[in-house]
């Protein structure tokens, strides 16, 4: 299935996209289906049977407005997956890859608090200059658990989305010449959307997505790659974020930047600029689009440079 979160008439609810439709799973079941993804996702076996009983209450895309899937989700950790990343940023800095990358997946924790959803308009902070997207794919934890195996890491996937990791550069490498962060380098929005596929659509091979991935800024085609391509499987990532800790319906975690998926990794382009249109697609997940707008001390400017919103 492939679940939304949107708003129409008003009202924000739970939707399945389904033939070029979307179906408000509240309205649907006459209120017997949560308004809210997350409770669904908590409870997804009393209401799955229910879920496939729904056809009315359809919409069509463009009279709906998309939110995240998940707008306010349990927590984000985003790791660094992809070697090819890890090579291609570090050696722009001058810098080698280093043996522990080899040896552990790591992440950091976002901010669960500033996702964004399909055309909002992001921000730039204020103080950046250096604004760059994250191509990336993330899961979404399906139910709990706690030193979950590699192996048994698919049972735990409730399942998978576009992720844009928005990232302020500037910001971000001051901050971590101190030896924490990322932090307000990475802040300020995290994009997801516009569906969450369940895992049952997926083929995971030793925990690997083989699904194609590329970027566009203004139409012009940035990055492309594939999350097969992943050094790190999402049983590992999982492994690694449930090692001593519990996880819980609703978590996210982010794959980290497929490689060539960013413009720090390429040569010769600039830096997003307001007004900047970012699409990201990854097959059988859609595309998740962004429009690029500023932020300063007299308030929110919209993404023309126009009044303050």
């Amino acid at each position: 299935m492939k679940f939304v979160t949107f708003e129409v008439d008003g009202k924000r609810q739970a939707g399945i996209y389904k033939d070029s439709r979307i179906i408000g799973l509240h309205d649907a079941s006459n209120g017997i289906i949560p308004a809210d993804l997350m409770r669904i996702i908590i409870d997804y076996p009393q209401y799955q049977p229910l879920m496939e009983q729904c056809h009315n209450g359809n919409y069509a895309l463009e009279d709906v407005t998309l939110y995240a899937p998940l707008p306010r989700p349990t927590s984000i950790r985003d790791f660094y997956a992809f070697e090819q990343h890890v090579i291609t940023a570090r050696g722009k800095r001058g810098l080698d890859v280093v043996p522990e990358w080899y040896e552990i997946p790591v992440f950091y924790f976002s901010n669960h608090l500033a996702v964004k959803g399909p055309e909002d308009i992001i921000l730039r902070p204020k103080a950046c200059e250096k604004l760059d997207y994250e191509l990336e794919i993330a899961c979404v934890i399906g139910k709990e658990g706690r030193n979950i195996k590699a192996s048994q890491a698919k049972d735990f996937i409730f399942g998978f989305m576009i992720m844009n990791d928005w990232s302020a550069r500037d910001l971000q490498a001051q901050e971590m010449k101190v030896g924490l962060g990322p932090a307000k380098g990475k802040d300020f929005a995290t994009s997801f959307g516009p569906f969450l596929v369940t895992a049952d659509e997926f083929s995971l091979e030793q925990g690997k997505l083989d699904l194609h991935m590329e970027a566009f800024v203004n139409g012009e085609g940035y990055s492309s790659g594939n999350a097969k391509e992943m050094y790190y499987s999402f049983g590992e990532l999982i492994e690694q974020a449930s090692r001593n800790v519990t996880l819980y319906p609703g978590e996210v975690i982010g794959s980290g930047t497929v490689g060539s998926g960013c413009i720090l990794e390429q040569s010769g382009r600039e830096f997003l600029m307001p007004g900047d249109r970012v699409d990201l697609s990854i097959a059988h997940l859609g595309t998740l689009s962004n429009v690029v707008g500023e932020e300063d001390e007299h308030g929110l400017l919209s993404d023309d440079g126009g009044d303050t919103v």
